[in-house]
């Protein structure tokens, strides 16, 4: 029986990351989908927001300390407290990228999305040195163990080329990076399967 439960609307959004994470190590967990009863659970979640996760009887709100709490039980948060930080900045990094493009998506896709696609060469330039500047980028996006930020990074990169199709070609590091942790078997098996194809990436139908 799964140990986890994971409260969100049916798409991949905000907990693509999360449940790429625990697919890699092998977990399993229960998906509980809202739509219509959604507001009549509003006021009970932290913020008013979700995803919510539960570990047992233990609750979490907020995607990026979903991902901070599952990086420090499976190991992927650094091994020392400076790894951690540089992982944590990263991840940051990461998240100020996903807000432009949710900005895009749910606001201004018609009118902005050409200007988005071609501000993604320099937004992403910054990664592309991240990666090369580690082993050239033959390893991950810090350090030689894959980290909670690695899984955000490669499910925003996946959103960012369905949306700018060949947009990562331009970034031979990231290119590669993106089919390397794509490959990894359970990590694979998951991103092929029904439960990963079949969900749509956002709430309004536009990817």
């Amino acid at each position: 029986m799964p140990g986890y439960t994971i409260t969100y609307f049916p798409v991949r959004g905000r907990c693509s990351a999360m449940r790429m994470l625990l697919a890699d190590q092998g977990e399993t967990w229960i998906d509980e989908n809202v739509s219509q009863d959604w507001f009549k659970m509003k006021d009970s979640c932290v913020f008013g927001q979700l995803p919510k996760f539960q570990d047992g009887d233990f609750v979490l709100f907020q995607s990026n300390a979903i991902l901070r709490y599952l990086g420090s039980k499976y190991g992927l948060y650094g091994k020392n407290l400076k790894e951690s930080a540089m992982i944590d900045m990263y991840n940051d990094g990461v998240e100020d990228l996903r807000l432009k493009y949710v900005a895009l998506i749910y606001k201004d896709y018609e009118a902005g999305k050409d200007k988005f696609v071609k501000s993604l060469p320099e937004e992403l330039k910054w990664f592309e040195k991240i990666l090369e500047n580690n082993n050239k980028g033959q390893r991950f996006i810090h350090g030689d163990q894959i980290s909670f930020a690695d899984y955000n990074f490669v499910d925003l990169l996946g959103n960012l080329d369905i949306l700018a199709p060949g947009c990562l070609k331009e970034m031979p590091f990231i290119e590669a990076y993106h089919e390397r942790i794509k490959s990894r078997p359970k990590l694979q098996a998951y991103l092929q399967s029904d439960a990963h194809r079949k969900l749509p990436i956002n709430g309004n139908g536009k990817q």
